[in-house]
């Protein structure tokens, strides 16, 4: 009776101290060195071991990282129970063995040993970890026939598997099901709804919680909060942020990162910042999440100046400084801070290199590009699917459009919506749109596309006027109801009026009033190739009224417009306008379209005063321009001038100014702007 009371007293022991044992230390005294030398341990006393008190053996010795020993121990044991099955089942699970712990449950089961509940919650943890919905739908079955499906654990168990498996309808049907489920119920369904993006229902079913009167954990808060973050919901996340305060959680370092991420992602970067500066403790985390907000935010100023005051970063802050030039095309900074990131600590993950190869194909350095290529195949990060999607547009974006395919044709099974993506606005971009084409009907036998493929696909159309094939797509995308949103509309505008049907372009802009200024460039671009100057200088009238900004873009197409008008002082107004009152420097083609409009229109004054201003020289294209012009309308002076400058850039094709025969008249501009 003794020695039986020094096994369990000595099992005891193991158990109590397994938790501190690690397995790069040297053995304790309390664990034997192997599976063999406990059964010569418990043999040695008076009563031979029983199966209780080695499956508690085989607890300890998985606790300790020491999954061989106790699968050792489970083969020699001479007595097995349901017990014993389960230890080493969950032995696995806790040692990241769940293919192992799926075969032992099927040993089990074949040998007639019928599970209980905790080995299946650890069987049903395996199936949501390797995705094995058909074996979770044969457990749940058991559990049904075992009389299991009020368990609060297996229904939650059952819940999360659906939900990981991209069931989550399933999911829900069986969460409602559940007679009473606790607070870890309510995370797993509320996490599983934010995975699949389905942010809504996920903040919907929290304060469905909150009304079922459960208290909230730590970590159900902060999963809300990202869910808000990802509908921006502002309102909603502050009535949560009244709740976090009332609870007490606003001390809890992942609530508090959650709330800031949330007022940042939905623009309440200055709450966001009053949340910051409260904080009693600013830790790397938080400021980290601070960091991430002003660059999700567009102020990369603020977001430098806390990086660089930040006595303590780790990789999560370096990477979110990348991801923030990135995300502001800031892509020379971006690629100093990485080569001062590899002097200044040597942790790089696979956000890091993804971050890199966005940053080579900004700036198209190929080079540096395949630099990275190498460190990550010598690494072993090159088989990971969100690695190989950044290599793969990283080639396609910077035109290597051989290495992207090699890419592409490698990842076989593994290559999802993205890697098509990737490739087919890589041949849209570089003058392969037939081969954009061509690839789509393919990705449509493989995967669903997205509005972004479907995007790149209106714009092969348009690069080569494929119009049956682009109202195929628009046809396709209503069939299917996909959102028509702003990108996809101003992808539709340019199509049909690059291929010549302008009444279509305008009856799509007119479908919904929208702020976006693609869109609106889309429709006064289309409208002054198609000669609806007229109609395109009404809409950048408008759109100046809705007091949305105009960029670059826009004032390109409101001077080609006054171009195929012929209003020449309405063009030098908006000239004027683009840099005084809306600080959008002049490029080469502002400056190429003021030329075409005196010019064309016989404006010889104005032009040879705009040549003066300008503060750059011609380049030989203007100069041929203005050389055309002047023999046009007879101005010699100028005319010489052009003919000097295209000579000395040209001299083996020189060209002689001689003045074409006088015009009988000379077009007056038709709006009067003084």
């Amino acid at each position: 009776m003794a020695s039986n009371s020094n096994a369990i007293s000595l099992l005891t022991r193991l158990l109590e101290n397994a938790s501190l044992l690690k397995p790069k230390r040297k053995p304790s005294l309390l664990l034997p060195s192997s599976s063999s030398s406990i059964l010569a341990h418990l043999n040695s006393t008076s009563s031979p071991p029983s199966t209780f008190h080695l499956n508690r053996a085989i607890e300890s010795l998985a606790a300790c990282g020491r999954i061989s020993d106790a699968y050792d121990l489970f083969d020699q044991m001479p007595h097995r129970d349901g017990g014993s099955w389960n230890a080493i089942i969950t032995a696995c699970v806790r040692n990241e063995r769940p293919r192992d712990a799926i075969s032992l449950f099927r040993q089990m089961y074949g040998e007639g040993i019928l599970p209980k509940d905790v080995t299946f919650a650890s069987v049903l943890s395996c199936c949501a970890d390797l995705l094995e919905l058909s074996l979770a739908r044969q457990i749940h079955g058991l559990v049904l026939k075992l009389a299991f499906s009020s368990n609060v654990i297996l229904g939650t168990s059952l819940v999360d598997v659906y939900g990981k498996c991209d069931i989550v309808d399933e999911a829900r049907k069986l969460f409602d099901l559940m007679p009473h489920p606790n607070a870890i119920s309510w995370n797993v369904i509320i996490r599983r709804y934010l995975e699949a993006g389905r942010g809504d229902e996920a903040v919907a079913m929290f304060f469905r919680m909150i009304g079922a009167g459960i208290r909230p954990l730590s970590f159900t808060v902060s999963n809300t909060f990202l869910a808000c973050s990802d509908i921006f919901a502002l309102k909603e996340g502050c009535q949560i942020h009244g709740l976090v305060v009332k609870i007490g959680y606003e001390c809890d370092v992942l609530v508090r990162k959650s709330l800031l991420e949330m007022y940042a992602k939905c623009g309440a970067i200055d709450d966001a910042h009053r949340l910051f500066n409260l904080s009693e403790t600013k830790d790397v985390f938080l400021c980290t999440s601070m960091v991430s907000a002003y660059a999700t935010c567009g102020r990369i100023g603020d977001a430098e100046l806390l990086f660089e005051e930040m006595s303590d970063r780790n990789i999560v802050s370096w990477n979110a400084m990348l991801a923030g030039y990135a995300r502001s095309a800031c892509w020379e900074k971006a690629m100093n801070l990485f080569q001062r990131m590899r002097k200044e600590t040597e942790e790089i993950d696979i956000l890091t290199l993804g971050s890199v190869l966005n940053i080579c194909a900004g700036l198209f350095d190929l080079e540096t590009g395949k630099q990275v290529h190498g460190f990550a195949y010598r690494n072993g990060f090159h088989l990971n699917l969100f690695l190989m999607n950044a290599l793969l547009a990283m080639y396609a974006k910077c035109g290597c459009l051989r290495n992207a395919e090699i890419m592409f044709f490698r990842m076989d099974s593994q290559r999802d919506r993205f890697s098509w993506n990737s490739l087919i606005l890589g041949y849209e971009h570089h003058c392969q749109s037939e081969k954009a084409l061509a690839a789509l009907r393919e990705m449509l036998r493989e995967t669903t596309p997205n509005e972004s493929t479907f995007s790149s696909g209106l714009a092969a159309c348009a690069n080569i006027f494929m119009l049956d094939h682009g109202k195929q797509i628009h046809a396709y995308m209503i069939r299917k109801r996909f959102e028509i949103d702003d990108i996809i509309r101003a992808a539709l505008v340019d199509m049909y009026s690059k291929c010549r049907l302008i009444d279509y372009s305008v009856k799509v802009f007119e479908q919904k009033k929208s702020s976006d200024v693609v869109l609106w460039n889309s429709m006064i671009l289309g409208c002054a190739y198609n000669g609806r100057g007229e109609y395109g200088l009404e809409i950048f009238e408008e759109m100046q009224k809705h007091e949305i900004r105009p960029d670059n873009v826009t004032f390109l197409g409101a001077l080609l417009a006054c171009i195929s008008e012929g209003y020449v002082n309405l063009g030098q107004r908006y000239f004027i306008l683009m840099s005084e009152e809306y600080q959008v420097v002049p490029r080469l083609e502002h400056y190429e379209c003021m030329i075409e409009l005196f010019g064309k229109h016989g404006f010889m004054v104005e032009l040879e005063n705009f040549v003066e201003s300008m503060p750059f020289e011609p380049t030989t294209a203007m100069w041929t321009r203005i050389f055309d012009s002047c023999r046009e309308y007879g101005n010699r002076e100028l005319g010489k001038r052009a003919e000097r400058c295209i000579n000395e850039t040209n001299p083996l094709n020189p060209v002689i100014f001689e003045v074409i025969p006088e015009r009988d008249s000379v077009p007056t501009d038709s709006i009067d702007c003084s």
